[in-house]
């Protein structure tokens, strides 16, 4: 897409006209950059476009003519970015085009955002694939996902449905082969990237369609609320939790988005590695706060890589303790090491034990942060939405399988560890809190469930339980 030319060629660098906020790609005109010898690059345009910049934008041509780059100033990288170096005495130049200038990802072949159809959408898959810019385990996926996501949404007989789903998975698509071709590293703290694309808000517009929020509720959703004040006071928050689906994030937010929009956007997620590494997965991952981390259920998947999962792993939990330091964060963790399956006799889902020393290492975390912590038992229901395989497997690129269904997601006072230690040693005293928090969890599953899937409604509230629906 770029094209350079030596100063022995020509004083012109010709380069494709541009545009911040363009959403497609269309045909227009280059626009003509001129450059000098000068001898100070003054920086800049690194990733000077995002794939979808197609018309001249008059600010980025302004500061281009004003630049006077050199040919050999400009790098060109295999993904068609330009970098223009800037020297340490340009540091203010760098830190004005920065202000100026979206700082985003490298163009791309913008291939599926302007499909027409669904059969187009499929059609440019195999295209990508044909080409080699797309692995074919990675098209296959993309097209089991677009079938069942389709599927799913068309089952919600929402008004809209073939315009929500061409949306929807036009640009999930199109994610994924951004990331295919420049491969996201995420660090061991992950903050959500939203902008200048808005990859958290990708996650919602996408999971939205699939929940059947006639048929979801909220237990205790007077909680939540405590605890966003509680959050504006400095104190820490860790939800202890089962994890059912890929999308638990996503619909824990959408959840709680109309009354605790400070929880469902802030939240930071106990992540496994998977969720970082799956082509599939991971544009979704990139939305989302997270403190990465080595599940135990593959740590000994690679025997080579498992000191270096476990100096991972330490070094997240150094990041963590940083954050509680801090203050005011809001993290969910799930002691299990990964999600939920069902019994393989009854085939009747419930939460999966926790880990002792994982609810015990979160414990301790948040007792020497130097601000005030709370831990709550959370309860989620959501399997059928996205179920994972019935089996733990070993391999990236398990099956997607996608669903319309009600969701469910409630929250217990917080269980004090000092409450449960009296009489008892150390490790009983773990193990017994560790207990009651998943005893708790799993009896919030169970109004759940009677909610859910026993059609009870909110009729299906305890008095420990209190069933509500606050988008309604």
């Amino acid at each position: 897409m770029w094209q350079v030319l030596s100063p022995a060629q020509s004083q012109t660098v010709l380069i494709p006209s541009l545009s911040l906020r363009d959403k497609a790609p269309s045909p227009s005109l280059p626009f003509l950059l001129p450059f000098s010898s000068s001898s100070s690059a003054l920086l800049a345009v690194r990733s000077a476009v995002r794939c979808g910049f197609t018309r001249p934008s008059p600010q980025l041509c302004r500061l281009c003519s004003k630049l006077n780059l050199t040919a050999d100033q400009l790098s060109v990288s295999c993904s068609s970015t330009v970098e223009v170096l800037a020297s340490e005495d340009d540091a203010g130049a760098e830190k004005n085009m920065n202000e100026t200038l979206a700082d985003g990802e490298h163009c791309h072949s913008r291939t599926f955002l302007d499909a027409e159809s669904g059969e187009e959408l499929l059609s440019r898959i195999q295209k990508e694939a044909n080409s080699g810019r797309l692995p074919a385990n990675v098209a296959s996926g993309m097209e089991e996902l677009y079938q069942n996501y389709r599927y799913a949404v068309l089952v919600s007989k929402t008004p809209d449905a073939d315009d929500i789903i061409l949306t929807n998975m036009s640009t999930v698509l199109d994610r994924i082969l951004v990331d295919v071709e420049e491969p996201f590293q995420f660090a061991a703290h992950h903050r959500a990237v939203r902008d200048p694309f808005d990859y958290y808000m990708l996650g919602q517009n996408y999971i939205r369609p699939l929940i059947d929020f006639r048929n979801s509720y909220v237990g205790n959703a007077s909680l939540f609320s405590q605890m966003e004040d509680m959050l504006m006071q400095g104190h820490n928050i860790v939800f202890i939790s089962n994890h059912q689906t890929e999308a638990d994030p996503a619909i824990i937010a959408l959840l709680l988005e109309k009354q605790n929009s400070q929880i469902a956007e802030n939240m930071i997620c106990v992540a496994g590695d998977r969720v970082l590494t799956d082509p599939l997965c991971k544009p979704f991952s990139i939305g989302r706060n997270l403190l990465c981390v080595y599940s135990k259920k593959h740590m000994y998947d690679v025997p080579e890589l498992v000191d270096m999962k476990k100096r991972a792993n330490t070094r997240s939990l150094k990041e963590m303790a940083l954050l509680l330091r801090g203050g005011s964060q809001i993290i969910w963790i799930a002691p299990s090491g990964g999600r939920d399956r069902p019994d393989p006799y009854t085939k009747d889902w419930y939460p999966a034990p926790f880990d002792v020393s994982s609810v015990d290492n979160m414990r301790r975390l948040v007792e020497h942060a130097s601000v005030p912590g709370h831990i709550f038992p959370l309860a989620l229901l959501c399997y059928d939405i996205m179920p994972p395989p019935l089996e733990v497997e070993k391999e990236i690129g398990e099956k997607r399988i996608i669903s319309f269904h009600g969701a469910g997601l409630s929250v217990a006072p917080e269980i004090n560890y000092s409450d449960l230690a009296v009489g008892v040693n150390e490790e009983e005293a773990k193990k017994l809190y560790t207990q009651a928090l998943y005893d708790s969890v799993l009896e919030q599953y169970k109004v759940l469930q009677a909610a859910i899937h026993g059609k009870q409604g909110l009729l299906a509230s305890s008095p420990s339980v209190s069933l509500s629906q606050p988008w309604s």
